[in-house]
């Protein structure tokens, strides 16, 4: 297949494209710069110049593929552009500075999807995207049972504004587009990993201690990105229309045992902090660090054979990788 990928340059991108070259399939990687592009050149794959915000140039690599994987999400400001950031800031009251930019990268997100949709329209070409489990997940709740692949965003959560963007992806099922979407966990980790638990690390360096939230026993599950790669070249290749599939190798790893290990390897204390003390040491991160999500990808493997055999997340991270620097 040729398949277009977009955020290919990025961790868990670049591992797609590797799965992809090594399973015989042709890529193509959206790049928003020169680096980008070189990066995905060195990769085997063919760059596109253009950014989620072109739409036409999403359009036009879509229509000249097999099948889409849309990785790319703009989770900084520096993907946002000008015009949008004065719509962040002078918007309104500082208070809804947080809400402003999640619907602007969350309405960029919908545009994105829906012109890879429409240009794959009635081909039964596979269009997967991905989420988050974060998204099932709301605060105070510590779950009895882990959530399955047919549980739907929690409105409660403080990562519904993104995953309600399922709906958009859903609609283009119904109108020709095998889409599928991979909900990963909060936790795809690797060397090069750049995502929530290397912000742990970051406020914990800041704040000279590692923290969990209450008796830290909330959860989050986790997969290495070579595992998660694998998952979507199998969902791209065989995944169902409308179906959505969890790309977790552990159920939940105890928030607790993350900062532990965290505090070890940086030799600093380890210690329980309040839910009102959280916004404090983890900034924009506290909502996140004190869910409870634990997950369940039985379905998953069992549909498609998936079977995660990369490290865990405690192994991957009493490593150097994490604490360089």
């Amino acid at each position: 297949m040729r398949v277009f990928v977009t955020g290919a340059s990025g961790f868990i991108g670049t591992a797609v494209v590797q799965e992809l070259k090594n399973a015989g399939h042709g890529v193509i990687g959206l790049a928003r710069t020169s680096e980008a592009a070189a990066k995905l050149r060195g990769l085997g794959a063919l760059p596109h110049r253009g950014t989620l915000d072109d739409i036409e140039s999403l359009k036009s690599a879509a229509a000249q593929a097999d099948g889409v994987i849309h990785l790319a999400f703009m989770h900084g400001l520096s993907k946002v552009t000008w015009r949008e950031r004065l719509r962040i800031f002078a918007g309104g009251a500082p208070s809804g500075i947080a809400a402003r930019f999640l619907e602007v990268i969350t309405s960029a997100d919908r545009r994105a999807i829906d012109a890879l949709g429409s240009a794959l329209q009635g081909s039964a070409r596979p269009l997967v995207t991905t989420f988050g489990t974060l998204g099932l997940a709301a605060p105070k709740l510590r779950r009895d049972t882990a959530a399955v692949e047919t549980d739907m965003p929690d409105p409660a959560s403080p990562g519904y504004g993104r995953a309600i963007t399922e709906d958009t992806v859903q609609a283009w099922a119904s109108r020709g587009v095998r889409t599928a979407i991979v909900r990963l966990p909060p936790s795809v980790h690797g060397s090069g990993d750049s995502g929530l638990v290397p912000q742990m690390i970051r406020a914990a360096r800041k704040k000279r201690m590692s923290a969990f939230v209450d008796d830290g026993l909330n959860r989050w599950p986790a997969v290495h990105r070579d595992d998660a790669a694998r998952l979507f070249r199998l969902v791209l290749e065989h995944g169902n229309a409308g179906a959505r599939y969890h790309g977790l190798a552990e159920k939940g790893v105890p928030m607790r045992d993350i900062a532990g290990v965290i505090g070890q390897r940086l030799g600093l204390p380890t210690a329980s902090i309040t839910q009102a003390a959280a916004a404090k040491q983890f900034s924009w991160l506290a909502p996140f660090v004190a869910l409870d999500n634990p997950c369940s990808s039985r379905w998953t493997c069992d549909r498609l054979g998936w079977r995660p055999i990369g490290p865990s997340l405690l192994d991957d991270l009493d490593a150097d990788d994490y604490f360089h620097g």
